[in-house]
């Protein structure tokens, strides 16, 4: 099956005759569409005679332009019939991981990990849709990178909605899971580093234009555990607000070339009582990071350092069971997690009076201190109907004002000693030193809980999982008076039976 227009590849390998019974060294495939006037973007299979075949992308101009070419792929005999590739593991696997796997990851900042390994294709769930979305992914990355520009817009726009189609983000779920965390997350920054460079360069045309699937998300449901992952580019994500003037060049390539990553896992427990089922979640992990697209050295060449970029400062969920007509209610914990504030005060008077053999004089002087101590991070829950809402909300130290929802005074911007400078090496920092956060059920771990029909006992529940992380810049290290917010949203469906 298709990717909506895109091809099926592995189905047109299947169907190609014998090698012998080619009319020439190579049989083409269109990749996107184009008209009369423009070039195309084509597949080739290439006979190298000497028991080898290659993949190539080219731009089909008067004189082809190759744009990818992957790895020789050794068969047994011309003789045979090309679908034979398809069919043989050893062969299949190596193009799915030397060929497209690999030169997806090498556009990534870092490197290819030496352990990258899949499961064997037989055990690959639909081998075929798997086999056609990491091909299509190659042929968006290398479209980015390395198409003429005319070539490049028109199919772009095309290879972007295959993308992002459902059926593109369900199959690309489930080859997250088999890549494996280390190798997913090379992935995704390999594929945001592309989104980015081409909304930069559309920016910088001031061309209008949707980005292409700018969140990735899945979610898992097992053990005990719902567990949502989700990535996005910054450069891709909704600005809620900025201030003026706009931030100058190098500052802007650093805060663009970062990306949000994000993991929540939450716990559930379902307990049979005696009329009615008790369903309870509590927070197990919220993790928040954002990550650098480019190298350190790359970094402080072109932009403004490593770390002048985004940090996260306002995190909400909602959590709520699709179908509520069994849901008899629903019960939050009270926010006893806010963080206390102390005040404490200390007065000082003295006086002194001199002799009288001496000019006659009175000298008097007081002195008042006081201590505000501040949680950077409040959380709070609440309910909204049979849905419940998680809140975590990052505040300024100096005046307890959200910074989501603020920005700080020129004063404060310039201030050496404010909270918000040296922000990922301070003792006093809000954030892990790479920038980011997390909160663990130890801290968080008051639960949420929905009284169910007992009738419903023995069915699966599907519940939905909205979420919005904001990010907000603040002046680090360089000297600016600019500062912004941005905004993403994910939502995710997850289920679990009533046993």
């Amino acid at each position: 099956m298709a990717f909506s227009c895109f091809p099926d590849v592995f189905s047109w390998i299947e169907s190609l005759p014998p090698i012998l019974q080619w009319k020439s060294q190579s049989i083409s495939l269109h990749l996107c569409p184009s008209n009369s006037l423009q070039p195309c973007l084509k597949l080739s299979i290439n006979n190298l005679k000497n028991s080898s075949l290659s993949l190539t992308i080219y731009a089909d101009y008067n004189l082809p332009f190759s744009l990818w070419t992957s790895k020789n792929i050794t068969v047994k005999s011309s003789s045979v019939e090309i679908s034979r590739i398809t069919q043989d593991d050893d062969t299949i696997y190596n193009i799915l991981l030397t060929n497209f796997i690999e030169s997806i990851l090498k556009y990534a900042p870092n490197k290819c990990p030496s352990f990258l390994k899949l499961p064997k294709t037989q055990n690959i769930h639909n081998l075929k849709d798997t086999f056609n979305f990491a091909f299509l992914t190659v042929t968006f990355i290398v479209c980015i990178y390395e198409a003429p520009k005319d070539l490049r817009s028109s199919c772009l726009e095309s290879l972007k909605d295959q993308l992002s189609c459902p059926k593109s983000r369900g199959v690309s779920s489930v080859l997250m899971r088999m890549l494996g965390s280390n190798a997913e997350e090379l992935w995704m920054r390999s594929m945001n580093l592309a989104i980015t460079n081409w909304i930069a360069e559309l920016q910088a045309s001031r061309v209008g234009f949707k980005t292409p699937s700018p969140l990735f998300s899945y979610s898992v449901s097992t053990l005990g555990l719902w567990k949502v992952q989700l990535y996005c580019p910054v450069i891709a994500m909704d600005v809620e607000k900025r201030s003026d003037p706009s931030p100058e060049e190098r500052l802007l390539f650093s805060l663009n070339y970062h990306q949000l990553e994000g993991v929540i896992q939450l716990n559930y427990k379902v307990r049979i009582q005696d009329k009615w089922i008790q369903v309870m979640v509590n927070t197990d992990n919220i993790r928040c990071d954002v990550i650098k697209l480019l190298t350190d050295t790359l970094m402080t060449e072109r932009g403004a350092g490593k770390s002048e970029k985004h940090f996260p400062s306002r995190i909400a969920l909602q959590i709520t069971p699709t179908t509520q007509s069994n849901v008899i209610s629903i019960s939050v914990s009270k926010s006893s997690d806010n963080p206390q504030r102390e005040i404490g005060m200390e007065k000082g008077m003295e006086a002194s009076f001199e002799p009288l053999n001496t000019n006659m004089g009175l000298n008097f002087s007081s002195a008042e201190t006081s201590t505000v101590t501040l949680k950077p991070w409040k959380f709070e829950q609440s309910a909204w109907g049979n849905s419940a809402k998680l809140n975590w909300f990052l505040h300024d130290s100096g005046d307890g004002r959200e910074v989501f929802s603020s920005k700080p005074s020129k004063l404060a911007m310039i201030h050496e000693k404010a909270w918000f400078k040296n922000r990922y090496s301070s003792v006093y920092r809000p954030f892990t030193r790479e920038g980011g956060v997390v909160f663990a059920g130890d801290e968080y771990g008051e639960s949420v809980s929905w009284k169910v029909d007992k009738g419903c006992m023995g069915r699966s529940m599907e519940w939905e999982i909205k979420g919005w992380i904001w990010l907000t810049y603040w002046p680090n290290k360089h000297r600016s008076f600019y500062s912004e917010t941005r905004r993403l949203e994910f939502r995710e469906i997850l289920h679990l039976t009533l046993l």
